[in-house]
């Protein structure tokens, strides 16, 4: 058995137009990872420039409903009428190949892979204000002062649960959050709780 014979489950959150993607985009064209990315599901309808299999799986309710029946769902939760979740399937295979899987995830989504998959490593992406939220979420020019002054409420309940996390980044830029995520990513293979793990089960140690 080697010590790092499987890949390590990063989990992104934080509230929504917080620039998650905008970050992630930032840390894939970085150099020097093994980074993967976990394509959600969502019901949503595709926004403008985003592609099916890339940005999202964009399907119909009902399809997204037998995948939760089926137990094929890592995680999922719904906000405003849609749904938003993990295939488990593809993240399950690419951290038996030794991947670094990214998931990029609601808060709410982030408490069920805690629960499944408490390994994973937690980052909380934050905003640097709540005004600065808001200004992202109307510049995204995509829904209506009534739907933004629902995010930014549930942004303020999110907020406060980024105790849960094991990490708390803020996006003041995104160079400067998605450099400090790929250290963060660097450091954990060399924890000491991640690194005796695995040298308990290579020598049949609990």
């Amino acid at each position: 058995m080697k010590l790092n014979d499987k890949g390590l489950l990063i989990v992104l959150s934080g509230p929504s137009g917080v620039g998650k993607g905008t970050v992630r985009d930032a840390l894939f064209a970085m150099k020097g990872h093994n980074l993967v990315y976990s394509v959600s599901m969502t019901t949503r309808p595709p926004r403008a420039g985003e592609v099916h299999g890339h940005d999202y799986y964009f399907v119909t309710r009902e399809e997204f409903e037998e995948n939760i029946r089926a137990g094929k769902m890592l995680e999922h939760a719904e906000f405003i009428g849609n749904y938003y979740g993990t295939p488990l399937e593809a993240v399950s295979e690419n951290l038996n190949a030794g991947l670094e899987v990214v998931l990029e995830i609601e808060v709410q989504g982030a408490e069920q892979v805690r629960q499944k998959m408490p390994e994973a490593v937690f980052i909380f992406i934050a905003p640097p204000s709540l005004d600065s939220l808001y200004n992202r979420l109307r510049r995204r020019g995509t829904e209506s002062e009534e739907v933004i002054r629902q995010r930014i409420e549930k942004a303020k309940r999110e907020i406060n649960l980024a105790y849960k996390y094991d990490y708390i980044v803020v996006n003041d830029t995104v160079e400067n959050a998605a450099d400090k995520i790929l250290a963060i990513i660097r450091s954990e293979h060399a924890s000491v709780k991640r690194v005796l793990k695995n040298y308990k089960k290579m020598l049949g140690v609990e």
